[in-house]
């Protein structure tokens, strides 16, 4: 009887033991997908903040000629 439960325990360690393993497989998965998302989310920050820079330059030349044309609001309405 108590090899029986000897071997039930053992058993079940092993099962144990395998699915911990599988659980820290996928956490060491998670880490590095949450990791490149991080990384893919920086990447978007940056190429956002370089087309806003890039759409204050063009607004800045948009308004110098539009003064250089003497073009302004009031003649837009009309």
């Amino acid at each position: 009887m108590a090899e029986n439960a000897d071997d039930f325990t053992d058993a079940w360690m092993r099962r144990v033991e395998v699915k911990l393993d599988q659980i820290i497989d996928d956490g060491k998965e998670f880490r590095t997908r949450l990791g490149r998302l991080e990384t893919s989310m920086a990447d978007l920050h940056m190429q956002l903040a370089e087309h806003s820079v890039r759409m204050d330059k063009m607004s800045a030349r948009l308004e110098r000629i539009e003064r250089r044309l003497d073009l302004n609001e009031a003649d837009a309405v009309s």
